[in-house]
């Protein structure tokens, strides 16, 4: 999730009997909510460096409490330094600790329903792991936890909206979690015949977290088949979703509405609704897997979950392999691997025919 909402649930959270640690608890909580994304860091080694460290260990399990403590600390010394006469009655170091270590498992744990993911076991287990059921940014919790925090300052009121917006939150994630799965439902329809078999060699996603990088380039033996199928949130409404198809040689897409769907009627259904579909090609040629064992390329096919491989060649002869993550691409890319509108979320690696890598780089 965004800081602004990390920010407003920390807030929040200092509303709630845990504020009885005593002074000092606000400004833990505040703090710890936020304090994962100290990964922030690394971009002056460079945005590859960032993407390599991002929720990383500051969101594993000795982040939750080495950063726990340090908010401790830095809330304790600080809290007793501004208030030398002693007048106020101050939290312990153990009380803050362990309403820091709160602070820093809720952005954890927000983080995790989000389709960008987190590495929850990070260093012990590099692996991502997320829910798809949050955008990064979710207008409506934000919303919800801006407007119990803002209105009424009176005690009263503030345990009141306490439980508001706890309870809008648990309402917004419910309605998510059902919605992910009638969008899941929807998609044998929407894809409709031309979805291909599973592949023999597809790993097994779990129920509820996915998980990932779980799959390797498969061989043209296999033929073309299905990997996995995935709903992904979108930014407007929790009833807007984009559905992704990962086959072996290429992804499929398709938005959809749940309420439209509900709603028309079946006579108004386009004939055949799978011809919408937008197709990414992902081939994975002999020049794309040289290129996957640059520095580049190993960093970002960690961090990708669906990463679609385009190779062309230039003037030169040498090869221009491209990565691009489907989850942050608006629609099919229908460009020249070489041209100008490389995405954020891309990789791009030029290899010799010898297999040198010429240049790599992330992004634009």
């Amino acid at each position: 999730m965004d800081n602004i909402t990390h920010t407003l649930f920390g807030a929040t959270l200092s509303r709630t009997p845990l504020n009885r640690a005593g002074r000092g608890t606000t400004a833990a909580l505040i703090l710890a909510s936020n304090a994962p994304d100290i990964d922030i860091v690394t971009t002056m080694n460079g945005a590859l460096t960032y993407l390599e460290w991002h929720r990383g260990p500051t969101h594993g399990p000795l982040g939750v409490v080495g950063l726990g403590t340090l908010v401790a600390g830095i809330v304790w010394a600080g809290s007793r330094l501004l208030d030398r006469d002693r007048s106020a009655t101050h939290a312990s170091f153990g009380s803050l600790a362990l309403v820091s270590i709160v602070g820093v498992l809720c952005h954890v744990l927000m983080d995790l329903p989000t389709s960008y993911g987190t590495r929850l076991l990070s260093p012990f287990d590099w692996h991502w792991y997320a829910v798809d059921l949050m955008p990064i940014i979710d207008i409506y919790l934000l919303a919800a936890l801006a407007a119990c925090f803002w209105f009424g300052n009176r005690l009263e009121w503030r345990r009141r909206n306490v439980v508001i917006a706890l309870s809008l939150m648990a309402l917004n994630y419910g309605v998510r979690i059902a919605a992910h799965r009638q969008a899941l439902e929807t998609a044998p329809r929407i894809f409709g015949p031309t979805l291909p078999e599973r592949c023999a060699s597809a790993g097994t996603q779990g129920p509820f977290v996915d998980r990932w990088p779980i799959h390797e380039p498969l061989s043209d033996a296999e033929g073309r088949c299905l990997l996995e199928i995935a709903a992904l949130p979108t930014f407007a409404s929790p009833f807007q979703w984009r559905l992704v198809a990962q086959l072996s040689n290429a992804y499929e897409t398709r938005d959809v509405d749940l309420i439209d769907l509900a709603l028309r009627p079946p006579t108004a259904s386009p004939e055949a609704p799978w011809r919408l579909v937008q197709r990414v090609p992902n081939r994975w040629t002999p020049a794309a897997l040289q290129a996957a064992r640059s520095e580049t390329a190993r960093i970002f096919l960690g961090f990708s979950r669906f990463p679609a491989a385009q190779a062309a060649a230039d003037s030169d002869g040498d090869s221009i392999v491209r990565w691009t993550d489907v989850r942050f691409t608006a629609a099919a890319p229908r460009t020249p691997v070489d041209g100008p509108r490389a995405g954020f979320f891309s990789a791009t690696v030029v290899v010799a025919p010898s297999g040198r890598i010429m240049d790599e780089r992330l992004g634009r």
